[in-house]
């Protein structure tokens, strides 16, 4: 495997290459992250995976130089996936001067749910993945499904833009006991990392609830964000969502049995943990 940090020595290393499959991260992975790796090769040769946290996505009160980095172990884990080239930038090397243009979602899709909360932040998605796209240039780019609604900015940003690349989208990969992988769960306590899976059972139960023909919007989300609070989380949000557009069903949707996905966030102890359930 190549790792490469300059976006020159990376373009003249790729050149000609026009199956190229990327998967861009912010490293610490773990084997959610090596499951996009394989999901790539199906659709694309050579596999390209990128490590870069990017500053432009943490917002004031997040803290950026917290954030887990774990190269080495990222190196040894992507060598034995066989992927071709490691793009590891630097800052310098992604901003060598201050990234003043940028990729703004629209407000109705990037200023919801993790947009409310997270203000600025799929700004600062869409803007290094353009940016990543224009230095791997890749056919296919695969995103994990557990982040749902930047899989989607990402997937409407590229369609909008006509960008060569297809967005193809890799199912949440799960522990066991169904919590979804991330590298946040580092953060958990024993104990809260044995509570976590219960934000899995509350989407799991809303779920059920909406299979089952109950169709009170309103009240599913509240009783099962209460029942998260009443086990000691911070529920941010647990909302039923259109999956074409993240917007709140109609009573009409819901009768035409629209296809929903049930989003939530909540923070246990000190750590945020977002997921969804497609219905």
């Amino acid at each position: 495997m190549k790792i490469i940090s300059s976006i020159e020595e990376l373009r003249d290393q790729l050149r000609g290459q026009l199956r190229t499959a990327f998967v861009p991260t912010m490293g610490n992975l773990h084997e959610g992250h090596l499951s996009l790796m394989r999901l790539a090769r199906t659709h694309g040769d050579p596999v390209v995976a990128s490590i870069f946290v990017n500053r432009l996505q943490f917002g004031p009160n997040e803290d950026f130089d917290k954030y887990p980095r774990t190269f080495q172990d990222d190196v040894e884990k992507l060598e034995k996936e066989g992927v071709y080239v490691l793009f590891a930038p630097t800052e310098k090397d992604m901003y060598p001067e201050p990234q003043e243009y940028r990729v703004q979602p629209p407000d109705d899709l990037g200023n919801i749910l993790e947009g409310e909360f997270r203000p600025g932040f799929f700004t600062g998605v869409t803007t290094v993945v353009m940016k990543l796209f224009s230095c791997v240039q890749p056919r296919v780019a695969v995103f994990g499904k557990k982040d749902y609604q930047q899989l989607m900015i990402v997937r409407n940003m590229a369609r909008q833009f006509a960008l060569p690349t297809e967005i193809i989208a890799a199912e949440t990969f799960r522990a066991e006991d169904g919590l979804a992988l991330s590298s946040r769960n580092r953060y958990l306590s024993d104990d809260e990392r044995s509570e976590a899976p219960a934000l899995y059972q509350a989407l799991d139960h809303v779920a059920s609830a909406i299979r089952s023909g109950h169709l009170d919007v309103p009240a599913l989300e509240q009783q099962a964000m209460s029942t998260l609070a009443q086990r000691g989380w911070q529920p941010d949000y647990i909302s039923i969502r259109k999956r074409i557009n993240l917007q709140a069903p109609s009573a009409d949707d819901l009768a035409q049995g629209t296809p929903l996905v049930v989003v939530a966030a909540a923070k246990l102890g000190n750590t945020r943990l977002i997921d969804n359930l497609e219905v």
